[in-house]
């Protein structure tokens, strides 16, 4: 089943105001209900490399691997548990060949990428992401950060070393401590939850939040919710306003309906048993 229609899709990425090429990357698949975004890094080209890997190899290892789950699934909460498995290891994927590559290429060396996917099913979704592009939600004008960045600074606030307001003023928010590329193998960090019509999710990359307040973002995004695209248009244009030291990308996704999973007459069947 396609979800195309059970979604408002947008993906903006911009420049910024200082860097002389965006090294972010932004791919959505509305069919199968996902969402991917990477931030590089590394020397000349190597981040854009590094993130264009990532958000390739996503886009094409997740909708293979759910097309085949999709025709030998009897139950979705099994399969609902399988689509989180198919996102983490189709981003552990992307760390190996982004690594390999960095070996093989000495242009490429040191390069990495962070990441942040979504992939929607049965009504829930299933988050991944490694280091600091973050996923948040907009649920009935509550705005909530739904990733926890993999950096340094966060650490320090887990640790009572910061509270959360002074790690916002903080100028070494992007030491991050896991990125894809790094090491032959990554730790990527997953979780499940429920999602109800009206929803907004908004993926970004740190040039979003590192310009731009959490309250500022929340406020454009309800102004604007009726439009994803303004609402887009409107963050990149606040981020550049406020500096535009970084490239700058935004995935901005409303559900429009319910999509529940086809369940089959063998799975009702047993349901009504248990």
């Amino acid at each position: 089943m396609s979800l195309r229609t059970k979604f408002n899709n947008i993906q903006l990425s911009d420049t910024g105001r200082v860097r002389e090429h965006n090294e972010d990357a932004v791919g959505t698949n509305g069919d199968t209900g996902l969402l991917v975004l990477a931030d590089g890094m590394g020397g000349y080209n190597a981040g854009e490399v590094a993130s264009g890997i990532a958000v390739r190899t996503v886009l094409e290892l997740v909708p293979q691997a759910c097309e085949r789950e999709a025709r030998n699934a009897t139950d979705p909460e099994t399969s609902l548990m399988r689509q989180t498995i198919i996102l983490r290891d189709a981003i552990a994927r992307a760390n190996r060949v982004i690594h390999q590559t960095a070996q093989m290429q000495p242009q490429c060396e040191g390069m990495g990428t962070t990441i942040v996917a979504c992939l929607f099913y049965d009504n829930r979704i299933s988050i991944a992401h490694v280091g600091d592009s973050r996923l948040y939600r907009f649920r009935r004008n509550r705005f909530e950060q739904l990733t926890m960045d993999h950096s340094l600074l966060q650490e320090l606030v887990d640790r009572g070393f910061y509270s959360q307001e002074e790690a916002a003023r903080s100028t070494n928010r992007n030491y991050v401590t896991r990125a894809l590329g790094v090491e032959p193998t990554v730790l990527v960090e997953v979780q499940e939850l429920d999602v109800q019509e009206g929803d907004i999710y908004l993926l970004c990359s740190d040039g979003l939040p590192d310009m731009v307040e959490d309250e500022d973002i929340h406020l454009t995004i309800s102004t604007f919710s009726a439009n994803l695209q303004m609402a887009g248009q409107q963050l990149i244009q606040l981020s550049n306003d406020h500096g535009g030291k970084d490239n700058v990308s935004v995935i901005l996704s409303q559900v429009v309906e319910p999509f529940p999973a086809k369940t089959s007459v063998f799975a009702q069947f047993r349901r009504m048993f248990q």
